[in-house]
């Protein structure tokens, strides 16, 4: 619990002491605790097989989280309020959990499915639904439709509870911005809440039926094949990541000077599209967006990528067509969406002086806007063999000189809030001497008015000081080549005329 942040401990023993309170009126009810301990067990049972010894590794199994709510919305419709809390415990606290801390995710889930089970039932008695399911006789028939409306309206209550819990864990957890914690949860959530709140209802009608409880099982058959279908669906996700994956590692090999790069550009572009407020569904996009962005480098002779020293126009020319040959290499590539654009025009500027193609302003792909500041931002604080890197703050400032002509205002802006709320650090990302760089963002001290040298590399040459015509140059933080002791391509200058730039 010490690494956890002090506002989801405060939540996780919230919950914990909420779950308390919603199942000590048991201790003075009468409970049929039959009942109980045979929904505990079955939901238990369908939680347990990822963590058999036996069955995990060797069998198939699965099993997605979620996909036997059923059961406890049936505890729910069958039991009273506290009785029913008690039959989601055992099964949460050894459902498998594959993030650590593993304890303490148990804990939580276990409280958070307690309560949501309580307040379901709550509403369901509430509304009338023990009668409506045919009262306390064990074989009354159930009263349909009516109890359609106190079982959806228990399924909607269990939803509001576990997405408001669930957003409450990312806004203390994870420090997202209360804005976006929640967006998007109950959403995603209410059509799969419904159907399982429906599924629940169906056992809880064979359960009280003259077959009995055995009978309620079969209405788990195609929760199973759902989630046979969920784990196909993550098994696709995976494919896709691997793709991603072998992608980048070719990129690495490539352009060692840059390993690392893709990944952390990924990753600050999703921290601005988060910030920005966009859409789950498009964080992954965004993300894979900026994990690929050079990809486009595959293409780029090696000799150009290496080239110890400044590049000539005609070099320079091939290097600007590294968007264009990324684009082409993902084109195909259906999931990545959105992603596409961004590859393409990520060194697009907001003045139109960039390429390949010279879009302004709002002409260019939000997706790739949010890539560039990301690019930028990382080309500018990570170390390299031939260059220190910039600290955070420095790299900002640049970001912010240059908003509105070459980067977008919005996306700097969402950077920076972003850093001061999650901070940032960079690993070591070339072949370099134990030590330097060692400091992550900081470059190593120097006295004060010491000039850093005059090598140069374009990385740091991506936003230099504008020149007296009032030009930025926009050489891309791409082909950027070993230690050379005179300045790149990127100082500032008048920018040559090329097909890709103007």
């Amino acid at each position: 619990m010490r690494d956890i942040p002090a506002g989801a401990r405060i939540a996780v023993v919230g919950a914990v002491v909420g779950a308390g309170a919603c199942a000590l009126p048991v201790l003075r009810q009468g409970v049929p605790w039959a009942a109980v301990a045979l929904l505990a067990g079955l939901y238990a049972l369908c939680e347990w097989p990822p963590r058999c010894p036996v069955l995990a590794g060797r069998v198939n199994v699965p099993i997605a989280s979620g996909s036997f709510f059923p059961v406890l919305l049936a505890a729910a419709f069958l039991l009273p309020p506290a009785a029913a809390a008690l039959v989601a415990v055992p099964g949460a606290l050894i459902a498998s959990v594959e993030e650590e801390p593993r304890r303490v995710r148990r804990v939580w889930r276990a409280a958070q499915l307690a309560i949501a089970v309580s307040a379901a039932a709550g509403a369901h008695v509430l509304l009338g639904g023990r009668e409506a399911l045919g009262g306390r006789g064990a074989a009354a028939a159930p009263d349909f439709p009516y109890a359609l409306l106190p079982a959806g309206a228990a399924a909607l209550v269990f939803c509001l509870v576990l997405t408001a819990l669930d957003g409450l864990i990312l806004a203390t957890a994870e420090r997202r911005p209360p804005r976006t914690a929640w967006r998007g949860l109950l959403l995603r959530s209410l059509a799969p809440h419904c159907v399982h709140g429906f599924a629940g209802l169906m056992m809880a009608v064979l359960w009280r039926s003259r077959f009995g409880p055995l009978a309620a099982l079969f209405v788990l058959l195609p929760m199973y094949i759902s989630c046979w279908v969920f784990a196909q669906y993550h098994r696709e996700r995976a494919a896709h990541r691997a793709t991603i994956r072998a992608l980048v590692q070719a990129v690495d090999i490539k352009d060692k000077y840059t390993r690392g790069h893709s990944e952390r550009v990924g990753r600050a572009s999703e921290m601005i599209a988060r910030e920005l407020g966009m859409e789950e569904g498009r964080l992954e996009v965004i993300r894979f967006a900026g994990i690929l962005h050079d990809v486009g480098k595959l293409g780029v002779p090696t000799r150009v990528l290496r080239k110890d020293g400044p590049l000539t126009p005609e070099e320079r020319a091939v290097i600007e067509l590294h968007p264009e040959y990324g684009h082409e290499m993902v084109r195909g590539i259906g999931f990545l969406g959105e992603a596409r654009a961004a590859i393409l025009h990520h060194h697009e500027r907001l003045d139109g002086s960039g390429y390949p193609y010279g879009l302004a302003g709002g002409q260019i792909p939000e997706a790739a806007r949010v890539v560039a500041v990301a690019d930028a931002f990382d080309a500018m604080t990570s170390t390299r063999s031939y260059r220190r890197a910039r600290p955070v703050a420095a790299a900002v400032t640049e970001l912010e000189r240059c908003a509105g002509a070459q980067f977008d205002p919005r996306m700097v802006g969402g950077l920076v809030r972003a850093l001061s709320r999650y901070g940032w650090h960079v690993e070591v990302t070339a072949d370099e001497p134990q030590g330097f760089g060692a400091r992550g963002n900081v470059p190593p001290s120097r006295p004060v008015g010491t000039p850093a040298g005059p090598a140069r590399g374009p990385a740091e040459d991506l936003l230099p000081t504008p020149p007296a015509t009032g030009r930025i140059s926009p050489l891309p933080d791409v082909g950027e080549p070993g230690p050379r002791p005179h300045p790149g391509p990127g100082l500032p200058g008048p920018r040559p005329s090329n097909a890709q730039g103007a």
